[in-house]
């Protein structure tokens, strides 16, 4: 395909090689925010009906978007923005997806190749900025390399561990007569799964078989291999916990799963790292928020360790068994060799049953309580997106998913703002179910501009519940429990919004509760509204999520339930109090010298 000598057509440039490729590879949902340097994209797109784009407010919301779009499908997500301040916006993003493993795609465009480099009009060098958290990075110096290019991009992005790849093009480059044939356009293969080594594979059914306290912990990398991780588990009958980014992958009604582990992570899931005599983990990082510290992480268990990514392979905790390989490979092969008789192993799961009914059960109205209500309204494939807090850890500990990417996250950045724009990506992904994020008061508002994004693409399925506690929850439990109860800038109520009229403001319809009996009111009306609504929820703001595991303990220091203010504490909560608190050392901060007080029972 040419433009004509006489008459150049947008088509026919690298602005539209660059949709022609998007197309191909199948990209039909684009999410963006345009600008100078990217106007030329912009004008081809209108000869792309096909292809749907999705104005947000802010580059920001709109990489989330497509964030929550890959999550909830598992498919590439998509974002556009223009040079400068529109690049830089989009590094949270990229670093949010680089941490989760998220495959998406970020077209940024740039000044003229003729000026990069002399501080010319919003130019940034986002190659340069973003190289640290992306997979892979691009700079186009020809039309006729654009689908190419993406074709590589989208192949990089996809393959063994997802995650974002960045193309910058120059303006003139957009711009620029581009032959391209549909045999250019043509997506790479996909690479075949990667299969364990034969060793690997017989050392790890070597210690399965020795087992007599095993436990598997499954992480994102597993999302796509929950019905080979299911299978497995009840082939060799191993309790499962699965993480934060795992959540899922395993059904949380079967009487297997133990819940999430780590520093808000269940008593069930922590103790039986604790105890287990072999731990098999796929698909996970083994982060510091799992471990605690990581020198008394599964001290008496035999690691074995299933990750794609090698560079995971021993990282962080010493593994005895790595294999690198595909999740669902290594679990259909363990199942395949699982003994002819399933292991009964009622010890231990009797000793896990103890544990899970042991943890912080609040019988007074609060963020918890309130959470518990909400999430138990959710189908079973609506999805959840979460901001980033004490909501968070609530919705994670007392929501209940069956299947696999119905719980949607910001995982290992912690990025405030992320809950809502990914709900919105999530909704236009799978229309026909509700898309419900919880946030809080201040994360919500980092992103609340994108409230104009439901009206604006007609988007009907995102119910927004936003806890309001009046303060940064998290930051207020850290300094209440761990320095003197200092609150240092943390207080919101006296300049929150009302949060109603500013939904009214933009055409969303809201409803507030404040105590239990009047958000069971509130949430018929929410969620039974034929459309996009927002639901606030005010609850106290002194009460936190436990069980926790302070910074710098050992799960087995977890505190299992609120100790007790006003120098009144709880004691036989925990098992195997620390001795003393920890100089800091290379994995985690110090144990704070209050959280110590408060597991021994001790004087402040």
């Amino acid at each position: 395909m040419t433009p004509t000598q006489d008459s150049p057509d947008i088509r026919w440039s690298g602005a539209g090689a660059l949709w022609a490729s998007l197309e191909a590879h199948g990209v039909h949902t684009v999410f963006g925010y345009p600008g100078g340097a990217i106007m030329p994209v912009y004008d081809a797109l209108t000869f792309f009906p096909q292809i749907r784009h999705i104005l947000g407010r802010h580059e920001q919301g709109s990489i989330h978007a497509a964030e929550g779009w890959a999550k909830a499908t598992g498919q590439l997500g998509v974002v556009l923005a223009t040079s400068g301040p529109g690049a830089t916006n989009l590094v949270t993003g990229l670093a949010d997806a680089m941490l989760d493993s998220v495959p998406l795609l970020a077209i940024t465009g740039n000044v003229a190749s003729h000026l990069i480099g002399t501080d010319a009009f919003q130019e940034a060098d986002i190659t340069g900025i973003t190289l640290p958290v992306t997979k892979h990075n691009y700079i186009v110096r020809s039309a006729e390399d654009v689908p190419r290019v993406i074709a590589e991009a989208i192949h990089i992005a996809r393959s063994g561990r997802p995650g974002p790849v960045l193309v910058d093009i120059p303006k003139d480059v957009q711009l620029a007569a581009c032959e391209y044939r549909p045999a250019d356009l043509r997506p790479h293969p996909p690479l075949p799964p990667r299969e364990p080594e034969p060793a690997a594979l017989a050392a790890a059914l070597e210690l399965l078989t020795q087992a007599e306290r095993p436990v598997m912990m499954v992480g994102g990398g597993a999302l796509d291999a929950a019905a080979e991780v299911t299978a497995l588990a009840h082939a060799w009958n191993i309790p499962v916990i699965t993480t934060l980014m795992g959540l899922g992958a395993f059904p949380a009604s079967d009487p297997l799963w133990l819940g999430m582990p780590g520093m808000h992570g269940s008593v069930a899931a922590n103790r039986a790292i604790s105890e287990a005599d072999v731990l098999l983990g796929i698909g996970l990082r083994f982060d510091d928020r799992v471990t605690g510290r990581v020198r008394d992480f599964a001290p008496r268990a035999s690691i074995i360790h299933v990750d794609l990514d090698a560079a995971e392979l021993g990282k962080i905790v010493s593994t005895h068994c790595p294999v690198r390989a595909d999740a669902a490979q290594v679990a259909r092969a363990l199942k395949e060799q699982a003994p002819s008789q399933i292991p009964e192993r009622p010890d231990w799961l009797a000793q896990l049953e103890e544990w899970k009914g042991r943890g912080h059960h609040p019988e007074v109205w609060g963020a918890a309580q309130a959470v518990r209500q909400v999430v138990a309204r959710l189908g079973p494939d609506d999805i959840l997106s979460s901001d980033v807090g004490q909501h968070q850890m609530l919705a994670a500990q007392l929501a209940r998913f069956e299947r696999p990417r119905r719980w949607l996250n910001s995982g290992g950045l912690g990025t405030m703002g992320f809950g809502f724009p990914a709900a919105i990506g999530a909704a236009l992904a799978e229309p026909d179910v509700v898309s419900m994020v919880i946030a809080g008061d201040g994360g919500f508002q980092m992103t609340a501009q994108e409230l104009a994004t439901l009206k604006h693409a007609d988007i009907r399925n995102v119910k927004i519940c936003i806890i309001n506690n009046s303060y940064l929850g998290m930051v207020r439990q850290w300094q209440e429990l761990f320095h003197g109860e200092r609150y240092s800038e943390v207080e919101l109520g006296h300049s929150n919004p009302d949060f109603l009229k500013l939904a009214d403001a933009y055409g969303v319809p809201g409803w507030r509760a404040e105590d239990s009996a009047s958000l069971d009111e509130a949430l018929e009306g929410w969620l039974n509204h034929p459309g996009s609504a927002l639901l606030e929820v005010v609850v106290p703001s002194q009460h936190h999520v436990f069980p926790m595991v302070p910074a710098g303990a050992s799960l087995s220091e977890m505190l299992e339930t609120e100790p007790v203010r006003a120098g009144v504490m709880q004691t036989g909560t925990v098992q195997d109090s620390p001795d003393g608190v920890e100089a800091p050392g290379d994995d985690m901060e110090a144990v704070p010298i209050m959280a110590l007080d408060a597991q021994r029972g001790g004087e402040r």
